[in-house]
């Protein structure tokens, strides 16, 4: 017997000292003692009288048996807002309140002087609502291809923003985003005009500098070009020498020509049809013009032997490029805001009348020039995807959105917005949709915001 209580307080000692070197429980001397005391007065030797032995006997057991429930691993236990402290409650909410307080911070710091912005700046523009129909689906005759990748660029990096070309004979001329009116030929660029004077190369320069837009061949050799800011000329490129016909200072029925765009020449060379996109925007502000859609555009005719010149289409939003028929019956001319074609007769029994040659393009139509089948080809500046999002449909209803653009946004950033999609379309004589020439990423005929005129 005295060897099993031996052995059982050895046992119980090691199992104690593992318990507290591996952070098991510890049992304070003090307290083993007081229930030591306790569980005495319940174990008494045979005879009634107390023995402190059986006691100790029954207390040791009963602490190994304690140590061994000790040692089974604890149930864990799941945190819920119902058990959790009110101290970790506190510190949640508080940390919750810093966090929104923050944000709503740093909110009114971005809104605050985006909202003063709306409503101290003045926006360009005061553009009026316009609705077009659905554009046409690219489908068919419309069907995207490559086809306009395969085009060659010539006189590459010689030319800065070519617009307009005229031929004479073989030679080629044009008109450049520096003022200068250049022949090309032979691979060579010679510069044969200039309309303007000083540095020509920011936008803010054009109207000292000058920039040609239209350019067409006379019937004497002679080139007939119409310059933004300066008005229209007649230009002989062999000698060199610049004959201004008409000003662009001069008021026509009482309005400034702004911003002189495209002509066209009777064979004959009597009559300039040409075109004034807006008597209040000049060509550097072109996308002013477009988003605002001021109907101050006009077609008008100049007569090269009497020099009067006559107004013949009023109202017009942004009219662009001007072609004279083969018969030269009508005039048609590029109306790019409204994305289509008006047609005005200048001979015939229809004349002085006008009416829509083509409506709902594609695109927003630029320039237009005959085609060797007898219809028309027409480039446009920007497309209108469908199926796919079109920008500038989806604002032309929009006014106030337009407003706030340009509040917060230079043109420069506007236009970064616009896909780099060349597309130029073929019309039959009576404005039938022939066959379209695309480049959807832009690789060959690069989207080029001087071209827009």
């Amino acid at each position: 017997m005295a060897r099993w209580l031996g052995l059982a307080r050895k046992n119980l000692a090691a199992t104690t000292s593992r318990e507290a070197g591996r952070g098991g429980p510890y049992v304070c001397p003090a307290r083993a003692r007081a229930r030591r005391r306790s569980l005495g007065r319940h174990f008494r030797a045979p005879g009634g009288r107390w023995s402190e032995r059986g006691a100790d006997r029954r207390l040791r057991t009963m602490t190994e048996a304690d140590g061994l429930r000790q040692r089974r691993p604890l149930r864990p236990q799941v945190v819920t807002d119902d058990n959790r402290t009110p101290e970790a409650k506190g510190g949640s909410s508080f940390s919750g309140r810093v966090f929104r307080a923050t944000f709503l911070m740093l909110a009114a710091f971005l809104t605050i002087p985006l909202l003063g912005a709306l409503v101290l700046l003045d926006s360009p523009i005061d553009p009026e609502p316009l609705s077009f129909k659905e554009p046409p689906l690219f489908l068919g005759v419309l069907q995207p291809n490559t086809k306009l990748q395969q085009a060659e660029r010539l006189f590459e990096n010689q030319l800065v923003g070519p617009e307009s070309i005229a031929n004479i004979g073989d030679v080629m001329f044009t008109g450049t985003a520096d003022g200068r009116v250049v022949k090309l030929e032979n691979g060579e660029v010679e510069t044969v005009a200039r309309f303007g004077s000083g540095p020509c190369k920011t936008r803010d320069d054009e109207p000292a500098c000058g920039r040609p837009l239209g350019i067409r061949a006379g019937p004497n050799g002679t080139l007939f070009v119409v310059d933004a800011y300066k008005g229209l000329f007649e230009v002989n490129p062999w000698k060199r020498e610049v004959k201004l016909l008409l000003s662009s200072e001069t008021p026509i029925e009482g309005r400034k020509m702004s911003f002189l765009n495209d002509l066209t020449v009777t064979r004959d060379g009597r009559k300039i049809y040409f075109t004034d996109s807006s008597s209040k925007w000049q060509r550097r502000d072109y996308l002013l013009l477009l988003m605002e859609g001021t109907d101050d555009g006009r077609l008008l005719e100049y007569d090269t032997q009497t020099k009067e010149v006559k107004v013949l289409l009023d109202h017009l939003r942004f009219p662009n490029g001007v072609q004279l028929s083969p018969a030269e019956d009508f005039v048609l001319v590029v109306e790019l805001a409204m994305v289509r074609i008006r047609r005005f007769y200048v001979s015939g029994l229809m004349k002085g009348g006008a009416d829509v040659f083509v409506e709902n393009l594609p695109g927003f139509p630029d320039n237009i020039r005959a085609s060797s089948s007898g219809g028309y080809w027409v480039s446009m500046a920007a497309i209108r995807a469908n199926p796919g999002f079109s920008m500038l449909d989806f604002l032309s209803e929009r006014p106030f959105l337009k407003k706030v653009i340009f509040k917060l946004f230079s043109q420069e950033t506007v236009m970064k917005f616009v896909p780099r999609y060349s597309l130029v379309l073929e019309l039959s004589d009576s404005g039938t949709f022939l066959r379209s020439l695309h480049d959807p990423e832009g690789q060959v005929v690069t989207y080029n915001p001087g071209s827009l005129t």
